[in-house]
């Protein structure tokens, strides 16, 4: 069982800020002063008015609301990538050994035969995760390869149905694995 992580300050923080910003935002447009307009025998609410206050007071609502959503979804892919990356590292006291480097050995020569038979994106993109030890983020790909993102997308689709690559959500992104 994965013991859970707490939240750092400033997401905390951010989290209070939305909630207390949002509250303030439905108040203020609740308590909107309607315009009434009369003619002849007609009466009805023509529009809602807002003070300057009012209007402040909005004002900097929305903008504590925005500036701290921000800061939680931001927070949210680093501490998503920043999770991944502590669980997939191993710690300092369980170097590989003899063993498991031979594993990886051949495994990388299987890799690297199976690189020798595919077409030029997909032995571009699935070299370029070969050279990465076999993961690496799909963000990645695409900086290191100068491919679009949709082409390395289509690509990964190609080796995925060919079961040469996995792909695995982390946070707002894919890690890619070769099989």
């Amino acid at each position: 069982m994965r013991p859970l992580r707490s939240r750092p300050r400033s997401e905390v923080l951010a989290a209070g800020i939305l909630v207390i910003a949002t509250a303030i935002l439905v108040t203020q447009f609740l308590q909107a002063t309607p315009t009434v307009v009369a003619g002849g025998e007609r009466i009805g609410i023509s529009s809602w008015q807002f003070s300057l206050g009012d209007a402040v007071v909005i004002a900097v609502g929305a903008c504590a609301a925005g500036a701290s959503a921000t800061v939680l979804l931001s927070g949210a892919g680093s501490s998503a990538v920043a999770t991944a990356d502590t669980e997939r590292s191993d710690p300092p006291a369980q170097q590989p050994d003899d063993a498991s480097n031979e594993l990886l050995q051949a495994r990388r020569r299987e890799w690297e035969t199976t690189s020798e038979r595919l077409a030029s994106n997909e032995k571009l993109v699935y070299q370029t995760v070969l050279d990465a030890d076999g993961v690496l983020p799909q963000s990645e790909i695409v900086d290191r390869t100068d491919l679009s993102k949709a082409t390395v997308s289509r690509t990964l689709d190609s080796l995925g149905a060919r079961d040469l690559v996995e792909r695995k959500r982390r946070g707002m992104g894919n890690i890619v694995l070769l099989t």
